[in-house]
């Protein structure tokens, strides 16, 4: 096995790794991958012992045997990077922290090929992504709807990819979000549990089953109240995040009966009262209007892959959140 063309990693095992999967052993001594990746390095026929290659993942190891891996060289990434500005909060060698403006579409899609924040972080980082998956593509751990606005970290190495797709899995990452909805839940605060699903009626939308689907829960708790405090307008609430299913966040409030407003899949706006001064007819036409669903990721933490100390950042409310919020507050 020559090094020409990638880098070649060996791992030795011991006594405590005899009869372990080949797989398990090497994602446990080459901390900088994920089993994923090298389960698919072990089926490309880039692992050896010694003369011999070895695609079984289910090969038993034995103390004393030490394996070759050869990582190749990243290819060019596909698709190949554009030049669409972005909002950096923070960047290192191994991750990346964006302020996702709302419409920016985070993966390539068969509805939309290019223009995607995968386009703009590889031209963005060019020669500091090292390879994720054999291509120089950045590692998207977690996404946001097109139309959410907020935080979004990705990975630059596959270390990075590893340790905090690891986080999300054992739901470890912090993130929380402002929501504007309509009306108001009686609660002030609580707990959304329920089985999130593809909905029996329409396959395009998630939905809360009987049967079937995944866990999801949701911590919520009222921040503010706008309206008549009898039967409120609409509300300002902050969504803790406990699960990351699709749609999570607008699937349960909509299930707990206040969508939030301007969403086009889930929203249902209510019928205003006759506006009573400009500051309700004002109001009542921000929120009627509001042409994206009012959902910001405003804090995302984790524990750094290599500084091994906790990260958090913050976001402010994008132009049009702060002019929804700052319109139902002259409601009162």
């Amino acid at each position: 096995m020559s090094s020409v063309d990638g880098t070649i990693h060996r791992a030795t095992a011991d006594a405590d790794h005899a009869g372990w999967r080949l797989d398990r052993f090497l994602a446990a001594v080459l901390a900088d991958f994920s089993r994923a990746r090298l389960q698919q390095l072990l089926g490309e026929g880039a692992v050896k012992l010694g003369s011999a290659t070895i695609k079984d993942a289910n090969h038993r190891v034995k103390p004393g045997e030490t394996y070759a891996v050869l990582v190749p060289t990243a290819l060019p990434a596909q698709p190949q990077g554009q030049d669409i500005p972005l909002s950096v909060i923070y960047e290192d060698k191994d991750l990346i922290v964006i302020d996702k403006p709302a419409g920016l579409v985070v993966h390539p899609a068969a509805g939309n090929p290019d223009g995607t924040l995968v386009h703009a972080l590889i031209a963005h980082c060019g020669d500091s992504l090292i390879g994720i998956g054999g291509e120089a593509r950045p590692g998207i751990v977690h996404r946001l709807d097109k139309d959410t606005s907020g935080l979004l970290v990705a990975a630059k190495t596959e270390r990075a990819m590893a340790s905090l797709a690891k986080q999300f899995a054992n739901h470890t990452i912090e993130r929380a979000y402002n929501a504007v909805v309509w009306g108001a839940p009686r609660a002030a605060e609580g707990l959304i549990e329920g089985q999130i699903g593809r909905s029996p009626f329409d396959r395009k939308r998630m939905a809360v089953l009987r049967g079937g689907g995944k866990t999801a829960r949701t911590r919520y708790r009222t921040l503010e109240k706008f309206g008549d405090p009898t039967r409120p307008f609409a509300a300002l609430i902050e969504c803790r995040l406990e699960t990351g299913r699709t749609h999570q966040i607008r699937v349960h409030l909509t299930h707990l009966g206040h969508p939030l407003i301007g969403d086009p899949a889930y929203g249902r706006a209510r019928q205003p009262p006759r506006p009573k001064s400009p500051a309700e007819e004002t109001a009542f036409t921000i929120a009627g209007n509001f042409p994206r669903q009012a959902l910001h990721a405003f804090v995302l933490g984790f524990q750094h892959p290599s500084l091994h100390k906790t990260m958090r950042f913050t976001s402010p409310w994008p132009a049009d959140f702060a002019e929804l919020v700052g319109a139902l507050r002259a409601l009162g």
